[in-house]
C-alpha cells in the first residue's frame, strides 16, 4: 500500500533522542530552547515558543491575543477542526466565513464583511501549506484594532514575496505532527515579534510559573516561582526538541523533494479532463504538505474506494467544520457555498519526500483509470 505520507526521519533523529534520555532532561530544558531560537532564526522571527502541539499553541496564541469569553473570532470552516476548537477554548465564538476557490484559504473581502462589534482576532489559516493572503488580512486587522493568529500548522518554509511564513502575522503557530514538512512526532510552536507575549506565553505553557524549571536550574541560587494567573501543561519535550533540531537542518531538503513531486503530479495531472491541480499565486511558494486535486462532483467516493483498491492511500480533501454535529447543534445555520463545494470534490494523493516516481506514476495510473471508468459509466 502506498501510504498519504511518511516523515522523513532516520539514525540522527534516534541518536539525537538516545543523548537527551541520557542527558537527564526529559520534559521541558536546554535542548527546547534551542529548538525555539532554531525555528526563530529560520522563519525571522524575534521570538518564538514551543508547545505540546498546534492546538495547544492555537489556545495559547488567542489567549495572548487577548481573547476573552464572549468574543467573536474569524475564521475559515475549510480547516481541520482544531483551528475552531481552539477558539472555543478561549471562550470565544468562531466565526466562519468563505474560502477563495482556487486557493482554499479564506477569502480577506469576506473576512471584513464578517466583522462586528464582538470580533477580537482572526485566524488565517496557510490550507495544505500554502500561505493565505497574509498582507490582506494584516491590513484588515490594523484598520479595525484586531490581531490576526495564524494557523500555519502545515505551512514551515512557506514564503509570502521575500518573507518566510511566521515573520508577518502578530502570532504564528506551526505543527510538528508526522503529516507536516518535520516532525517531532507531536509539537507546536507559535512565533512572534512581541516579546511581551512571548513571556507570557512561556508562563501559561507551564502552569503559570513566574519561571521555568531550566531558568531555576540555571540561576543556581533560591528560586521560588509563583502562578500570577491560571496556567497549562502545554509543554514539548528535550527529547522531541533534540529530534526536532535534527529536522530542522532536513527542512530545505524535504521541501525541495516534496516540491519537485508536486510539479511532478502537476504535469502528469494537469492534461487529464476534470482534475484541477493546485493553484500557487506566483508571490506564494507552497510547502505541499499534500497534494490536493479536486474532481468532478459526486467522483470522490468511488475514486478513493477505486485507489485503495490498486494499494493507493487517499484522504478526503479538507472538512467543512461548520457542517460538523459539534458546530452544527451550537450554531446558526450559515452557507459557505465554496467550502462545501470543495469539502465535496476535493482530495489528497500520497506525497512525500522520499516517495519513488515509480509509486508516483501507480499513484496517476490508478486515478486516471478510475476516472475513466466513471465516464465510461455516466456516458453507457
Amino acid at each position: 500500500m502506498i501510504p498519504i505520507t511518511r516523515p522523513c526521519i532516520g539514525q540522527e533523529e534516534v541518536e539525537a533522542a538516545g543523548q537527551a534520555i541520557l542527558s537527564g532532561w526529559l520534559s521541558q530544558g536546554p535542548r527546547v530552547q534551542q529548538f525555539e531560537e532554531a525555528v526563530a532564526a529560520y522563519v525571522g522571527a524575534p521570538h518564538a515558543v514551543s508547545t505540546s502541539n498546534c492546538t495547544t499553541a492555537l489556545h495559547l496564541a488567542l489567549l495572548g491575543a487577548g481573547v476573552q469569553p464572549g468574543d467573536q473570532v474569524i475564521c475559515p470552516s475549510f480547516s481541520f477542526i482544531a483551528t475552531a476548537n481552539a477558539i472555543v477554548y478561549a471562550g470565544a465564538e468562531p466565526v466562519f466565513v468563505d474560502i477563495d476557490r482556487r486557493t482554499y484559504n479564506i477569502d480577506p473581502e469576506r473576512v471584513e464583511a464578517a466583522i462586528t462589534s464582538r470580533t477580537r482576532a482572526i485566524i488565517p489559516v496557510d490550507q495544505i501549506g500554502l500561505a493565505a493572503d497574509i498582507p490582506a488580512i494584516l491590513e484588515i486587522g490594523r484598520r479595525h484594532g484586531l490581531m490576526v493568529v495564524e494557523d500555519a500548522a502545515p505551512s514551515l518554509g512557506a514564503t509570502v514575496g521575500a518573507a518566510r511564513v511566521g515573520s508577518l502575522s502578530d502570532l504564528t503557530c506551526f505543527s510538528f505532527h508526522p503529516r507536516k514538512s518535520i516532525t517531532t512526532g507531536e509539537g507546536g510552536m507559535i512565533t512572534t515579534a512581541d516579546g511581551e507575549i512571548a513571556d507570557r506565553l512561556r508562563r501559561l505553557r507551564s502552569h503559570g510559573a513566574s519561571t521555568s524549571d531550566l531558568a531555576r536550574h540555571q540561576s543556581g541560587s533560591l528560586d521560588l516561582e509563583e502562578y500570577p494567573e491560571l496556567g497549562f501543561n502545554y509543554r514539548t519535550t528535550d527529547v522531541q526538541a533534540a529530534i526536532g533540531l535534527v529536522q530542522m537542518g532536513r527542512l530545505e531538503s524535504i521541501l525541495a523533494a516534496r516540491r519537485r513531486l508536486a510539479l511532478r503530479y502537476s504535469a502528469l495531472l494537469g492534461e487529464i479532463d476534470g482534475v484541477e491541480v493546485p493553484y500557487e499565486p506566483p508571490q506564494a511558494r507552497h510547502t505541499f504538505q499534500s497534494y490536493c486535486v479536486r474532481l468532478p462532483s459526486g467522483l470522490r467516493g468511488k475514486v478513493m474506494a477505486d485507489l485503495a483498491a490498486a494499494g493507493v492511500s487517499s484522504r478526503r480533501g479538507v472538512m467543512a467544520i461548520h457542517l460538523e454535529p459539534f458546530y452544527r447543534s451550537r450554531m446558526a445555520d450559515c452557507s459557505l457555498p465554496e467550502t462545501e463545494q470543495a469539502t465535496e470534490d476535493t482530495l489528497l494523493l500520497p506525497l512525500y519526500a522520499d516517495m519513488s516516481e515509480a509509486d508516483q506514476d501507480r499513484v496517476v495510473g490508478s486515478l486516471t483509470a478510475s476516472l475513466r471508468a466513471a465516464r465510461a459509466l455516466t456516458q453507457a
